[in-house]
């Protein structure tokens, strides 16, 4: 049998940025960060790593919620009145006058 030989990697972070990564492996499933680095390193190394990044979604608050819903049933009642514009330069032209 034989023994693989291990090495340390050292990086450093902030506190916060520590605890937060630990907060999102917890969350994905992994038992600790170092967990998550070894599959990053490892897909890294057989250089099958993919990224995704996602723009979290916009939380509005119940202030906003309440006001953009005001506005939507404005527009479905017809008190609030709509442009439609049938060519780039009539947009042009509403824009310029607003």
């Amino acid at each position: 049998m034989s023994t693989i030989a291990k090495t340390i990697i050292q990086v450093p972070v902030t506190k916060s940025l520590r605890d937060q990564a630990a907060e999102a492996v917890e969350e994905l499933g992994f038992s600790s960060i170092q967990e998550s680095i070894r599959l990053f390193l490892t897909q890294l190394a057989d250089r099958s790593l993919s990224f995704s990044f996602k723009q979290k979604p916009v939380k509005l608050s119940p202030k906003a919620i309440k006001r953009y819903n005001k506005m939507l049933d404005d527009i479905d009642s017809g008190k609030e009145k709509l442009f439609t514009a049938n060519s780039v330069d009539e947009l042009m032209e509403h824009l310029n006058k607003v």
